[in-house]
Order: structure tokens, then sequence, then C-alpha cells
């Protein structure tokens, strides 16, 4: 048997804009609640949520079987963990900062079984195999991996053609904060300068056939961002609406 088929891969491949939610809580309650809420992918945040690596693991297994794909942020693009989520079952993941060609070749590497990377093989012990009854996971398991690499810096975004052009790399995801930080812009990603450098940076990254990604939790964002090339958009976060929808209902009864 072979490693099941990725279907946000193939959906950003074909074109098709998909629609998502950021997952912090870390708990796979929470987790399979957001995944049957009818995103077409949802992200367990293992940089910015308290997710080790057990903690990822469950919320995978949580979201298994729903109509959703999942994504994984690691903490940070390292193939030691990168090796470790993808055994944990990951077939989608989010590098974050990555400033290079060479960085992102790097994650490359890592998420492919040799010769054509230097993934580690253990799987027949992991999950991703499904404890070695996916007899046929290693020889199908890199055409199933979709990668995405996160532009967050000027480095990143002198490097985007340098990175375009690297085979392996499914999309380029572009992170308003930390970019606008970089910028000098620290909790200003609406500044007029950020906008402008992330409406140039979907628009290469459209162009070039791979998908563009963005975080927007902004609906007017949202559509300009869509006008721009993008097709994969987080556009909720389970934290933020939990927060948001709670404060409003408590504040409309307590008043």
């Amino acid at each position: 048997m072979k490693a099941p088929q990725n279907h946000l891969k193939h959906a950003l491949k074909a074109g098709r804009k998909q629609f998502g939610c950021w997952l912090n809580l870390a708990d796979s309650i929470g987790a399979e609640i957001v995944g049957r809420a009818g995103f077409d992918w949802v992200l367990v945040d293992a940089e910015h949520g308290p997710n080790g690596i057990r903690d990822v693991t469950t919320q995978l297994q949580a979201l298994e079987g729903l109509n959703t794909s999942s994504i994984v942020r690691v903490p940070i693009g390292e193939t030691w963990i990168i090796k470790q989520v993808l055994d944990a079952g990951a077939q989608s993941l989010l590098i974050p900062i990555v400033e290079s060609a060479q960085e992102a070749q790097k994650h490359v590497d890592a998420v492919r079984y040799p010769p054509n990377g230097n993934r580690g093989v253990g799987a027949f012990v992991a999950r991703a195999a499904q404890f070695g009854t996916l007899t046929d996971y290693l020889t199908s398991a890199d055409e199933q991996i979709c990668l995405i690499v996160q532009l967050e810096t000027k480095a990143g975004l002198e490097a985007l053609d340098y990175m375009l052009a690297i085979d392996g790399i499914d999309g380029v995801f572009v992170g308003p904060s930390d970019l606008a930080a970089d910028m000098g812009f620290l909790g200003n990603p609406k500044s007029p300068q950020v906008q402008k450098a992330i409406a140039n940076a979907l628009t290469r990254i459209s162009a070039s056939g791979k998908a563009a990604g963005i975080l927007s939790l902004d609906d007017s964002d949202t559509k300009k961002y869509l006008e721009h090339g993008a097709r994969m958009v987080g556009v909720a976060s389970d934290v933020l609406t939990l927060n948001h929808t709670l404060r409003e209902k408590a504040q409309k009864w307590r008043s």
C-alpha cells in the first residue's frame, strides 16, 4: 500500500484556492472541532503554540479521516524536527523564516528519502507508514509531501526568485507580522510599504506556478491578496476566534 494522497498538494497544484485555520491551542479535541468546521486545511502550529511532538501527533490523529487537510508548522527549520514531524504522519509542512535558496534546498532534502534527499529511513516503526502496514510507503512518500516555505524577512524577499526556482518547493507563504517587524514596522503589517512588499511577493510567487500563501484575518485584506494571486489563505485562528467570541458574548450580557 502506498502513502495516502495529499489532497492539499494536488488542490494547490491544480490552482484551486484553499482556505484554512490556525491551531494554537495544542489540544486534540479543539483540533477535531476545527477540523469539522469546513475549512480546506488546518495548521498545527508548533512555532507559536505549546506543541511538542506528542501534541502534534495527537492532533494529527484527531484530524485523520476528516474532510480537511492537515499542515504542521515546525518550530524551526531543522532536519531533526522535520524528520520527527514526518514520521508522526504529517504530509504537509510549513517551514518558518526561510531566507535563502540554500536553506530552502536543505528543507527539500529533509523531506525526501535517499537518493533524492536525506530523510531518515525509520517509517516502519512510525505512524507515517501506519507502523509498517503501508508496505510501499518508502517508494511513494516523497511525491505526497507538500513543502511550503515561509517568507518573513527582507532577506527572504531578496532570495525569493532563487527559492522559486527550486524543485520540491510547493509554495511560499508570506508572514505579514514578521515581515513588517523586519522592515521596521513592528506591529503594523498594514503599513503601505509592507503591503506593497506583500503584494509584490504574492504576484511573483503566483507567476512562478507555485502556490502563494498568506495569513489574513481581515476580509478586506484577504480579497486584495487573492487578487494578487494568493491561493492558500489562513483566514481564522482557534485562539483569536475563541477569544473574540467569548469576550463579545460576555460583554453583551454583563452590560
